[in-house]
């Protein structure tokens, strides 16, 4: 019989979140800062913290999956540590957090943004671009992902078109790794398509500061609207957008698609026929060319139908190139986008944001954007100096990108012992640490310092 491990307190001072000395070293890798701390009309008297205090504290509780404002005051009782990775000149109280929060509002959203793009520029090991038969093109997903926020009473929760109580944000995603490069809190009721061609537009003047790449833009059927489609001022953007079906007959495109291609699949249950057309269901010219995919069900639950049901998807597409298999196909990865969404809303527990005030979420939202960012960042690294360092599970089955969750459970959670010697402080993980050297050679590389053989 095993000896039972029995509990011993120690005045060792232990760190159970090294991974924010991580985050502090890419908050500082930028000019954000400063320019919070010069903000155009905000102004507070006799301020004890600086706004970037206030917002880096903020982020920093991000990072480990506590938005709420009171998560706070467990770093402030007990250690210095939180402080120090952060490199803040102190901890605020959770209402001082909530307060100034609620006085800067809507002021720093675009200089987040701006810094947020600049550091997947400076700091992203790489932006990966999507293969097709039509050349390389990075992806670009831009969706509407409902927050429930219901049973409350905050601005702007109303219902959603999911069916809830709560608040409508819409994101654009970059690259197979999925940067967060712009989003928008919206009030639940907004429709998905209000305000998007310049929500298109700002989105694409930050994918320029990231990456000179072709872009291949994805939205879904709520967004098909010509106003996004791309015009003379977007060089080098393709996209493919689900079609609303609206008032056209699903018959009248059965028919089409029968005389437009060949049956490409047929089984006892349904008849699939995929194909592209430049003339609509009216015989009217289009715009741009539109992939089909008409299905005719002959069974249902095992049940043998009288008359088939008949299902049709379309797409808008601007690259004639690409076959319409291939359409369908870069169009369903568009669902990756999906995850993106679960990571911000579950991981790191953002769905329900903590704020009464419309203003005061949309400014978490965005901090929570920057900080997804930077744990993406360190994530991406991750797997590159796994390879390096040949850590088991590195091979085999490659990776694309590694979820924020892993992220927070392998690196941000990480122990470690605090040590102060000679005026300077260390971190030590000790032997049985599976991931210490993985987080050291993280480290050398945010730093720039050279990395370990």
């Amino acid at each position: 019989m095993q000896p039972r491990i029995r509990i011993k307190h120690t005045m060792e001072k232990l760190a159970s979140h090294s991974g924010l000395i991580l985050i502090g070293e890419l908050m500082n890798s930028m000019q954000l800062k400063t320019r919070l701390d010069n903000l155009n009309n905000v102004y507070c008297d006799n301020p004890k913290f600086p706004h970037s205090d206030v917002l880096f504290s903020m982020m920093g509780l991000l990072s480990i999956g506590k938005p709420d404002f009171d998560a706070i005051e467990i770093f402030r009782s007990k250690q210095d540590f939180f402080t120090k990775a952060l490199k803040i000149s102190g901890c605020p109280s959770s209402p001082t957090i909530r307060q100034r929060i609620d006085l800067i509002g809507h002021a720093a959203d675009d200089i987040i943004k701006e810094e947020s793009a600049l550091l997947i520029r400076s700091k992203a090991p790489s932006v990966s671009a999507i293969e097709t038969s039509a050349g390389k093109f990075v992806p670009l997903d831009i969706d509407v992902s409902p927050f429930d926020n219901s049973k409350t009473k905050k601005e702007g929760v109303s219902r959603t078109y999911k069916g809830y109580d709560g608040y409508a944000p819409i994101f654009a995603y970059l690259g197979v790794e999925g940067y967060l490069t712009n989003l928008e809190l919206r009030e639940g009721s907004q429709h998905c398509q209000k305000n998007t061609p310049q929500f298109i537009t700002k989105t694409l003047g930050y994918v320029r500061q990231i990456t000179d790449q072709p872009i291949l833009m994805r939205m879904d059927s709520g967004n098909d609207s010509q106003n996004n489609f791309p015009d003379v001022n977007r060089e080098g953007v393709q996209f493919i957008i689900k079609r609303n079906l609206r008032k056209e007959s699903r018959q009248s495109w059965a028919v089409l698609a029968k005389k437009a291609v060949e049956k490409r699949f047929q089984n006892m249950e349904n008849s699939v026929w995929i194909g592209k057309t430049d003339i609509g269901i009216n015989g009217q010219q289009l715009p741009y060319p539109v992939t089909f995919k008409v299905t005719e069900r002959h069974t249902k639950k095992g049940q043998k139908l009288m008359f088939p049901e008949i299902e049709v998807d379309t797409y808008w597409c601007s690259l004639a190139e690409l076959d319409a298999n291939e359409v369908i196909s870069l169009y369903h990865d568009h669902g990756t986008s999906e995850q993106f969404h679960s990571e911000i809303k579950s991981d790191m527990d953002l769905e329900r944001l903590p704020s009464g005030n419309f203003s005061s979420n949309s400014l978490i939202l965005h901090l929570g954007m920057l900080t997804y960012n930077m744990m993406r960042i360190i994530g991406q690294i991750s797997l590159e100096e796994s390879v390096r360092l040949q850590l088991p599970g590195s091979r085999g089955k490659k990776v694309k990108r590694r979820r924020i969750r892993t992220v927070m459970q392998d690196l941000m959670y990480m122990a470690g012992r605090l040590i102060y010697s000679g005026r300077m402080c260390f971190i030590s993980f000790g032997q049985l640490n599976p991931f210490a050297e993985l987080w050291e050679c993280i480290l050398r590389r945010l730093r720039g310092s050279p990395l370990m053989a």
